[in-house]
């Protein structure tokens, strides 16, 4: 659905008149729809059995940090979460992406994601299996690590598919200049993400560039090229 509407509203509504604003001005063919989406329902399938193997089973449940009643661990928590959930999301796909980067492992793993060269939305869940696997790995991190909250994963999720979307649209919202602010230097951008598809490789982050600019892995040229695009 998240997927769906940026596309129909990107794609088709305003694709003509914000053509020539796009990262990569050319568009992805119609055979590329067909395999992120293909691939992404394979992955929403996998990612959909997570909860019933950890949560409606009692005999793992037991053993989990789920939690039904906000006021167990107070509205402090309940709000103080989403950060440290998007923390340890980011380190988490930062760590892994660079593994699965691996050249014995890519081919594997990795290399479905990256036959979207110029990607479109569909692409932000278009993983092979054996990578929908991994991804989705973090949803039992969180489940064995901090009090988690059945409202946590709603909220969470929606809002990481939202900005994983966005950093797959194929167009920069954020405005000129944004990548070298304050606050837009540690900040994830669709320019930054559509380079690490264009180039396969740097840029490893999801949300943050933290571990990008401390690893050495955030590629010279963007900050250049988010300017450039944005001149557009």
């Amino acid at each position: 659905m998240v997927a769906g509407t940026a596309f129909v509203l990107f794609y088709l509504v305003l694709g003509k008149v914000l053509s020539k604003k796009k990262i990569q001005t050319k568009q992805p063919k119609l055979k590329d729809y067909f395999r992120e989406i293909g691939y992404s329902v394979i992955t929403i399938s996998l990612f959909a059995l997570v909860p019933i193997v950890f949560l409606r089973n009692e005999n793992i449940r037991v053993h989990t940090t789920f939690y039904m009643d906000i006021e167990e661990y107070g509205q402090v928590w309940f709000w103080l979460a989403f950060p440290v959930m998007f923390v340890m999301h980011d380190t988490y796909f930062y760590w892994t992406h660079r593994l699965m980067h691996h050249p014995k492992l890519y081919p594997y793993f990795h290399k479905v994601h990256h036959l979207s060269v110029n990607p479109s939305p569909w692409a932000a869940y278009a993983f092979h299996p054996l990578e929908a696997v991994v991804e989705i790995g973090i949803f039992v991190v969180f489940l064995f690590t901090i009090p988690i909250h059945k409202l946590h994963f709603f909220i969470f999720f929606l809002l990481s598919i939202i900005y994983n979307v966005y950093g797959h649209l194929g167009w920069e919202l954020y405005p000129k200049g944004f990548a070298k602010s304050v606050v837009g230097k540690w900040v994830n951008t669709s320019v930054c993400h559509n380079q690490h598809h264009r180039f396969a490789q740097g840029n490893y982050g999801l949300y943050f560039l933290f571990w990008d600019r401390l690893m050495g892995t955030l590629r010279p040229d963007y900050e250049t090229n988010f300017d450039e695009v944005k001149s557009k």
